[in-house]
């Protein structure tokens, strides 16, 4: 299984349902050295399954007082797939840690 932590849309049913066809069960957590800006979305599948023309997106700050919450879902490599298919190109994927050790893919905004 494939951890992916969550702090935006991906935690909404809708994207959920239209993205891995079931709603995911997750657990809290919290990241630190981030912020959330925003970038905003213009494909059209993202804007109907979200219903949000402007979308979080983390943006490193490497200050260990900037912290974002949210859910550390547990999916499957298709699902990871599917999740990199839903996110737009204004978004990277990387892998970090977590103030509970555990390591999980997040969206992160591009430099």
């Amino acid at each position: 299984m494939e951890k992916l932590f969550s702090y935006g849309t991906l935690q909404l049913d809708q994207v959920q349902l239209d993205t891995f066809g079931r709603l995911l069960k997750g657990e809290p957590a919290t990241l630190t050295g981030y912020i959330v800006g925003e970038v905003e979305i213009t494909d059209a599948a993202v804007l109907k399954s979200s219903g949000q023309r402007y979308h979080p997106a983390l943006i490193k700050t490497r200050q260990t007082t900037d912290s974002v919450t949210g859910t550390i879902f547990s999916i499957s490599e298709q699902e990871l797939a599917n999740a990199d298919s839903y996110e737009v190109d204004d978004y990277a994927r990387v892998e970090e840690r977590f103030s509970n050790s555990n390591n999980a893919w997040v969206y992160v905004a591009k430099s």
